[in-house]
């Protein structure tokens, strides 16, 4: 489960902080999550990574400069079932986009959290906040390895492609186990590698920073999420990203 280190975090990090820069001078062409892998997520609706997997009405919630600096592979916010009055948290919250709509989703009786590691991003989704007008929001500056949040503080936890460029990826399941309530829930967009390709092969398909190589297999991401006491685990893939490799939503419960 847990992969080596090194400098991974440093260069996600620069990945990210530059993505940020990027979006906050409105330059979108660079606001993708590796650009060795952009070829991999084109479509026929949009070049950008995650954006075209949002509603236009979604995108008009929010601040132009959280949407040019999404950096996802899927859309959490549609399949987490989010209802008013929830405390939910974004991992890798970036430029606050699903924090931002996840907020409108569970009304001024809930509150939404995001955790981002980069000071740039951290600067941006809390500018799109003051922006947006939205109070239930706080932003807070963590890894999701280490999550500084209470324990069994969170209804549901939300991600968009950030837990496949964590390292230590037991950890990331363990805290988001220790963070949620019981009975509490994930509605996850992560990539996942079909079981058959090895490890290897993802590295041969893209880079850690790009999202690819330090993607977990079907099967690894349920032994993971079971070891660390969920149930209820559904991995379901969306739409293929690399040769064997695809976007997939990932829910299960707290036991």
């Amino acid at each position: 489960m847990s992969r080596p280190g090194g400098d991974i975090q440093e260069q996600v990090r620069g990945r990210y902080a530059a993505a940020a820069r990027s979006a906050s001078s409105n330059c979108c062409e660079a606001a993708r999550c590796g650009s060795d892998v952009t070829a991999a997520f084109e479509t026929a609706d949009s070049r950008d990574f995650g954006t075209w997997l949002y509603k236009a009405d979604q995108l008009g919630e929010i601040p132009d400069g959280a949407a040019l600096a999404s950096l996802g592979c899927g859309n959490p916010t549609a399949v987490a079932d989010l209802r008013p009055g929830e405390v939910v948290l974004d991992l890798g919250s970036g430029a606050g986009l699903d924090v931002l709509l996840s907020a409108r989703r569970v009304g001024p009786k809930g509150f939404a959290y995001g955790i981002d590691m980069t000071d740039e991003m951290l600067e941006l989704a809390r500018k799109n906040q003051e922006e947006s007008g939205i109070g239930n929001v706080e932003f807070r500056r963590g890894l999701i390895e280490d999550i500084p949040i209470d324990d069994a503080a969170i209804d549901v936890v939300i991600s968009n492609c950030v837990i496949n460029l964590s390292a230590n990826k037991t950890a990331v399941f363990s805290e988001i186990a220790r963070i949620l309530r019981p009975g509490g829930r994930i509605g996850i967009a992560d990539i996942v590698a079909e079981d058959s390709l090895s490890e290897a092969a993802r590295r041969e398909r893209g880079s850690w920073v790009g999202c690819i190589a330090g993607a977990l297999s079907f099967a690894e991401y349920e032994h993971g999420l079971r070891e660390a006491g969920f149930t209820n685990i559904s991995i379901e893939a969306t739409h293929e990203v690399a040769d064997q490799m695809h976007s997939a939503i990932i829910k299960a419960s707290r036991g």
